[in-house]
């Protein structure tokens, strides 16, 4: 079987039946130009159509190729996504989600990674300039309640979850209730210490009202309910609840901060609960 021989010039050919110039052309071009000669006389010149010539000396010689500009999905959320990556200390995946929750773009997590990779030469300023503050492996648990609306059988039911993280490796317990109660309280603690497999030192809080009875500020002096009192008695941790940020306290009390910062994490749980069914055999009474 024959086989023809592939030959190149230095000239592409359009299919419409145009040919791209070479720079020489195009140089040839402008120097007939520059000695008056008109468009279509150069194009019967150089054998192209003077369309071509014209766009070539509109141009002032060959003409760099410009990707055509097409509108982005997130054109404009640029200080939205910055706010929120630092937020979530450079998880762009939690950043998605929230994206999807709060402005309605659904885009791939590749899609934002490289949205946010500019901003992540802040992150790595903020981490430089903080110094994080640590407790050693079973030291401390830190619990608060979020809330979140879900949909349960076409209904929208407000879904109240108890978040429990550990101090020294930020592992997560999760449970939704119906109510912020302080029996759920206890639920949420009892349920941590089994899924966990044991009990810290000591538990910290956020001053709920259904666990705290007085918190001074001043004298920084708790009073702790007689239940709760009697709960961790029971369990064997030490109950702990945060103080206020304040002067000479605030390097005291950077676990109030981190617990803030932490609630706003949280956010990335709550979405996911209107999507499983059966949620509400989930929560407790």
């Amino acid at each position: 079987m024959k086989r023809e021989r592939i030959t190149e010039s230095s000239a592409w050919n359009d299919p419409r039946g145009q040919v791209m110039k070479t720079p020489d052309d195009v140089a040839e071009m402008m120097r007939l130009r520059a000695c008056g000669w008109g468009v279509k006389r150069i194009a019967r010149q150089l054998g192209c159509s003077h369309h071509t010539v014209k766009d070539y000396v509109a141009a002032g010689g060959v003409k760099p190729f410009k990707s055509p500009k097409r509108p982005k999905r997130l054109d404009g959320l640029e200080v939205w996504l910055r706010e929120r990556l630092i937020r979530h200390r450079g998880n762009a995946d939690v950043v998605r989600q929230d994206l999807l929750a709060d402005k309605g773009v659904a885009v791939s997590r590749r899609t934002l990674q490289r949205a946010v990779q500019p901003y992540r030469q802040a992150l790595k300023a903020e981490a430089l300039a903080t110094t994080r503050f640590e407790t050693p492996p079973g030291r401390q648990l830190q619990i608060d309640f979020g809330e979140r609306l879900v949909e349960i059988g076409g209904a929208k039911v407000k879904a109240f979850v108890f978040v429990a993280t550990l101090g020294h490796s930020r592992r997560l317990h999760v449970r939704a209730f119906r109510a912020e109660r302080q029996e759920h309280w206890f639920a949420g603690l009892e349920s941590t210490f089994t899924t966990f497999s044991g009990v810290p030192e000591e538990v910290l809080m956020d001053n709920p009202r259904a666990l705290v009875v007085r918190h001074d500020a001043v004298s920084r002096s708790v009073q702790f309910n007689d239940k709760l009192v009697a709960f961790a008695k029971h369990w064997g941790f030490r109950p702990r609840a945060c103080g206020a940020i304040s002067g000479a306290h605030e390097g005291q009390d950077g676990e109030r901060r981190r617990l803030r910062e932490e609630e706003r994490d949280r956010r990335s749980f709550l979405p996911k609960l209107g999507s499983i069914r059966g949620a509400s055999r989930q929560m407790g009474a």
